[in-house]
């Protein structure tokens, strides 16, 4: 039984659609649950982004703290499993982490696994919040047989503050569906299809609009390299409740035509075909998707030194620069932008680590060699 707490625009919900749908079904069944995203996440499934699964919905199950919908959540969870009889119950998100594991636990699971795919301990709380979330991490951790951290530096996270015990956590990395973007559309098809200006060179971001995303970091950024790069665009994919926000720092700093906000879309082959660089400009991540993606689609990456992002992005694949410094991306962007050589080299190193490291098979073969080695020790 896999338990997520929203299928929103993300890896989690790619990651968890692909373990539901290709982990072998003489060997495993899978009832996947899912609660619901708000309005203005989008929906991964809606898009057309998700392998072909059913999940079964938990309308109480989402985002929100709201104590009468988490506890309705609950007995839904501890319901779905008393019928499902699961030998593991693997949660993945954090509100689903919770209530997914205590619900385990209640019904009398043996096996609970739950993966961390990011980390709300750093940039998204107020001290205070960050150590209320601490210390029922800790407490969950004790109810549970496995954690599965996504990265090295997010596993010393988490052995760090004191979570859980090295022992207890096994790193599997994100699992992509990485081959749509291994071979691209002409790049005069794709600026077609988005309906951009030929006559420019493109710098995206592919990311929620949230806060945590710092999108006003990179419309400065871009706003900067104009100035040195006079044809250079920006593509801002993507939306959320910071949207209006963000559209007003564009017009601000006058970038009008010269970045496009393209909203959702299900054609992202289309929008790494028309970049040039593909940008990140995060405060947190866990493991950076859309990184991962444009590596795939052999396209050079600048992103932001922070959470599991330098375990994706080094030297040889791209370029990494401190968090909220506007002037550090702006030069990394222009850079590149001005060395077609060097963005073919990091193009090509990138896609080579992407696949290899990220790819949906690797993902599979890794949780079955974890769920096997849990089955047959009998770990409860």
């Amino acid at each position: 039984m896999r338990v997520i707490t929203r299928l929103n625009i993300g890896g989690p919900a790619i990651h968890v659609s692909l373990l539901a749908s290709r982990l072998d079904p003489a060997r495993y069944e899978t009832l996947l649950v899912s609660g619901v995203e708000s309005s203005d996440e989008g929906n991964m499934l809606e898009l057309g982004r998700l392998p072909p699964v059913e999940p079964t919905i938990v309308p109480t199950l989402g985002r929100a703290i709201s104590p009468f919908d988490d506890v309705r959540a609950l007995a839904r969870l501890v319901s779905l499993a008393r019928s499902f009889k699961p030998d593991i119950v693997h949660t993945h998100l954090a509100k689903a982490g919770a209530l997914g594991r205590v619900a385990a636990r209640i019904a009398g699971v043996r096996i609970v696994v739950h993966t961390y795919h990011g980390s709300v301990f750093r940039g998204y709380f107020g001290q205070r919040e960050s150590a209320v979330y601490l210390g029922i991490e800790r407490a969950l951790a004790r109810i549970t047989t496995r954690i599965v951290a996504i990265t090295s530096g997010q596993k010393a996270d988490l052995i760090g503050l004191g979570i859980a015990p090295a022992g207890k956590i096994v790193e599997i990395p994100l699992g992509l569906d990485l081959d749509q973007f291994r071979e691209l559309p002409s790049r005069e098809h794709a600026i077609a299809a988005l309906g951009l200006p030929r006559d420019g060179r493109y710098v995206a971001i592919v990311a929620r609009l949230v806060p945590i995303k710092d999108i006003p970091t990179f419309l400065r950024a871009l706003a900067r390299v104009t100035e040195s790069v006079p044809d250079a665009r920006g593509l801002v994919v993507g939306d959320g409740p910071e949207r209006r926000a963000v559209e007003a720092i564009a017009r601000d700093l006058g970038l009008g035509d010269r970045c496009r906000f393209l909203g959702w879309r299900a054609d992202l082959p289309n929008v790494y075909a028309a970049s040039d660089v593909v940008a990140l400009s995060s405060l947190n991540e866990g493991s950076p998707v859309s990184v991962i993606e444009a590596m795939a689609a052999g396209r050079a990456v600048v992103a932001t030194a922070v959470g599991g992002v330098p375990d994706v992005v080094d030297q040889a694949t791209g370029m990494l620069v401190p968090a909220g410094d506007h002037r550090a991306l702006a030069d990394a962007i222009a850079g590149l932008l001005k060395d077609p050589e060097r963005r073919a080299e990091l193009g090509r190193n990138g896609r080579e680590l992407s696949v290899r490291r990220f790819g949906s098979d690797r993902l599979v073969a890794d949780i079955d060699r974890l769920y096997a080695d849990l089955l047959g020790r009998g770990t409860g």
